[in-house]
């Protein structure tokens, strides 16, 4: 005898089993890059309803007045109440949101809100370096500038990441054009590349580049 008898047995659940395996990992691999993995959309319920629309859209309002750290920080900051008094302590005091800022400011009681871009613990990200490389708050974020309530745009997964660490030059764009969202290159490609080049560009593609 070539084969104990078992075998037959063992070929069977490999028959039986082999198309649930198949299925189970298609269905986790369409999860894992799938907006409910990478929570694109994501727009939770923030304790002050504050219009990006309104302050960096039809304002016009630079997006660092307020984020004051993005180009020294590894963080972006969440801006402190003096920096929304610098406008409501005149403007639109009677508004119940400005109330609500008002009473954070005087209290000295945080604003908790609701952080929406997150990236795994694991993973290392320094904001200040890809905008003093030139990628646009656009490229990360979408148009801030056209939500009244903000949501995740990106996926923020590794290989989204990896893509422009491989082809910087789809995003790269003039510094004094970074936080400027309706801003497009004539030619972006032709652009990206010699803006990667004067700036010898080489983002790392290797494990300890983001996993440190």
């Amino acid at each position: 005898m070539l084969f104990p008898k078992w075998a037959n047995r063992a070929t069977t659940l490999v028959l039986a089993l082999g198309p649930l395996f198949v299925i189970g990992a298609i269905a986790l691999f369409v999860y894992l890059i799938s907006p409910y993995s990478t929570q694109v959309g994501y727009a939770p319920k923030q304790p002050i309803a504050y219009s990006h629309k309104l302050h960096a859209g039809d304002l016009g309002i630079d997006c660092r007045y307020c984020h004051t750290s993005v180009e020294t920080s590894a963080h972006a900051n969440v801006p402190d109440t003096q920096i929304c008094m610098n406008c409501h302590a005149t403007v639109k005091t009677d508004s119940p949101e400005v109330k609500k800022i008002k009473a954070s400011y005087d209290t000295g009681a945080p604003i908790p809100w609701v952080r929406i871009h997150r990236l795994p613990d694991y993973a290392y990200f320094d904001h200040s370096v890809h905008i003093t490389a030139g990628i646009g708050c656009v490229s990360c974020h979408g148009r801030i500038d056209y939500m009244e309530v903000v949501h995740q745009a990106k996926p923020l997964s590794m290989g989204w990441c990896l893509g422009c660490h491989r082809e910087p030059e789809k995003n790269l764009r003039p510094r004094d054009k970074v936080t400027d969202m309706g801003w497009k290159a004539e030619d972006q490609l032709a652009l990206g590349r010699r803006l990667r080049e004067e700036s010898n560009l080489n983002p790392t593609t290797s494990c300890s580049g983001c996993h440190r």
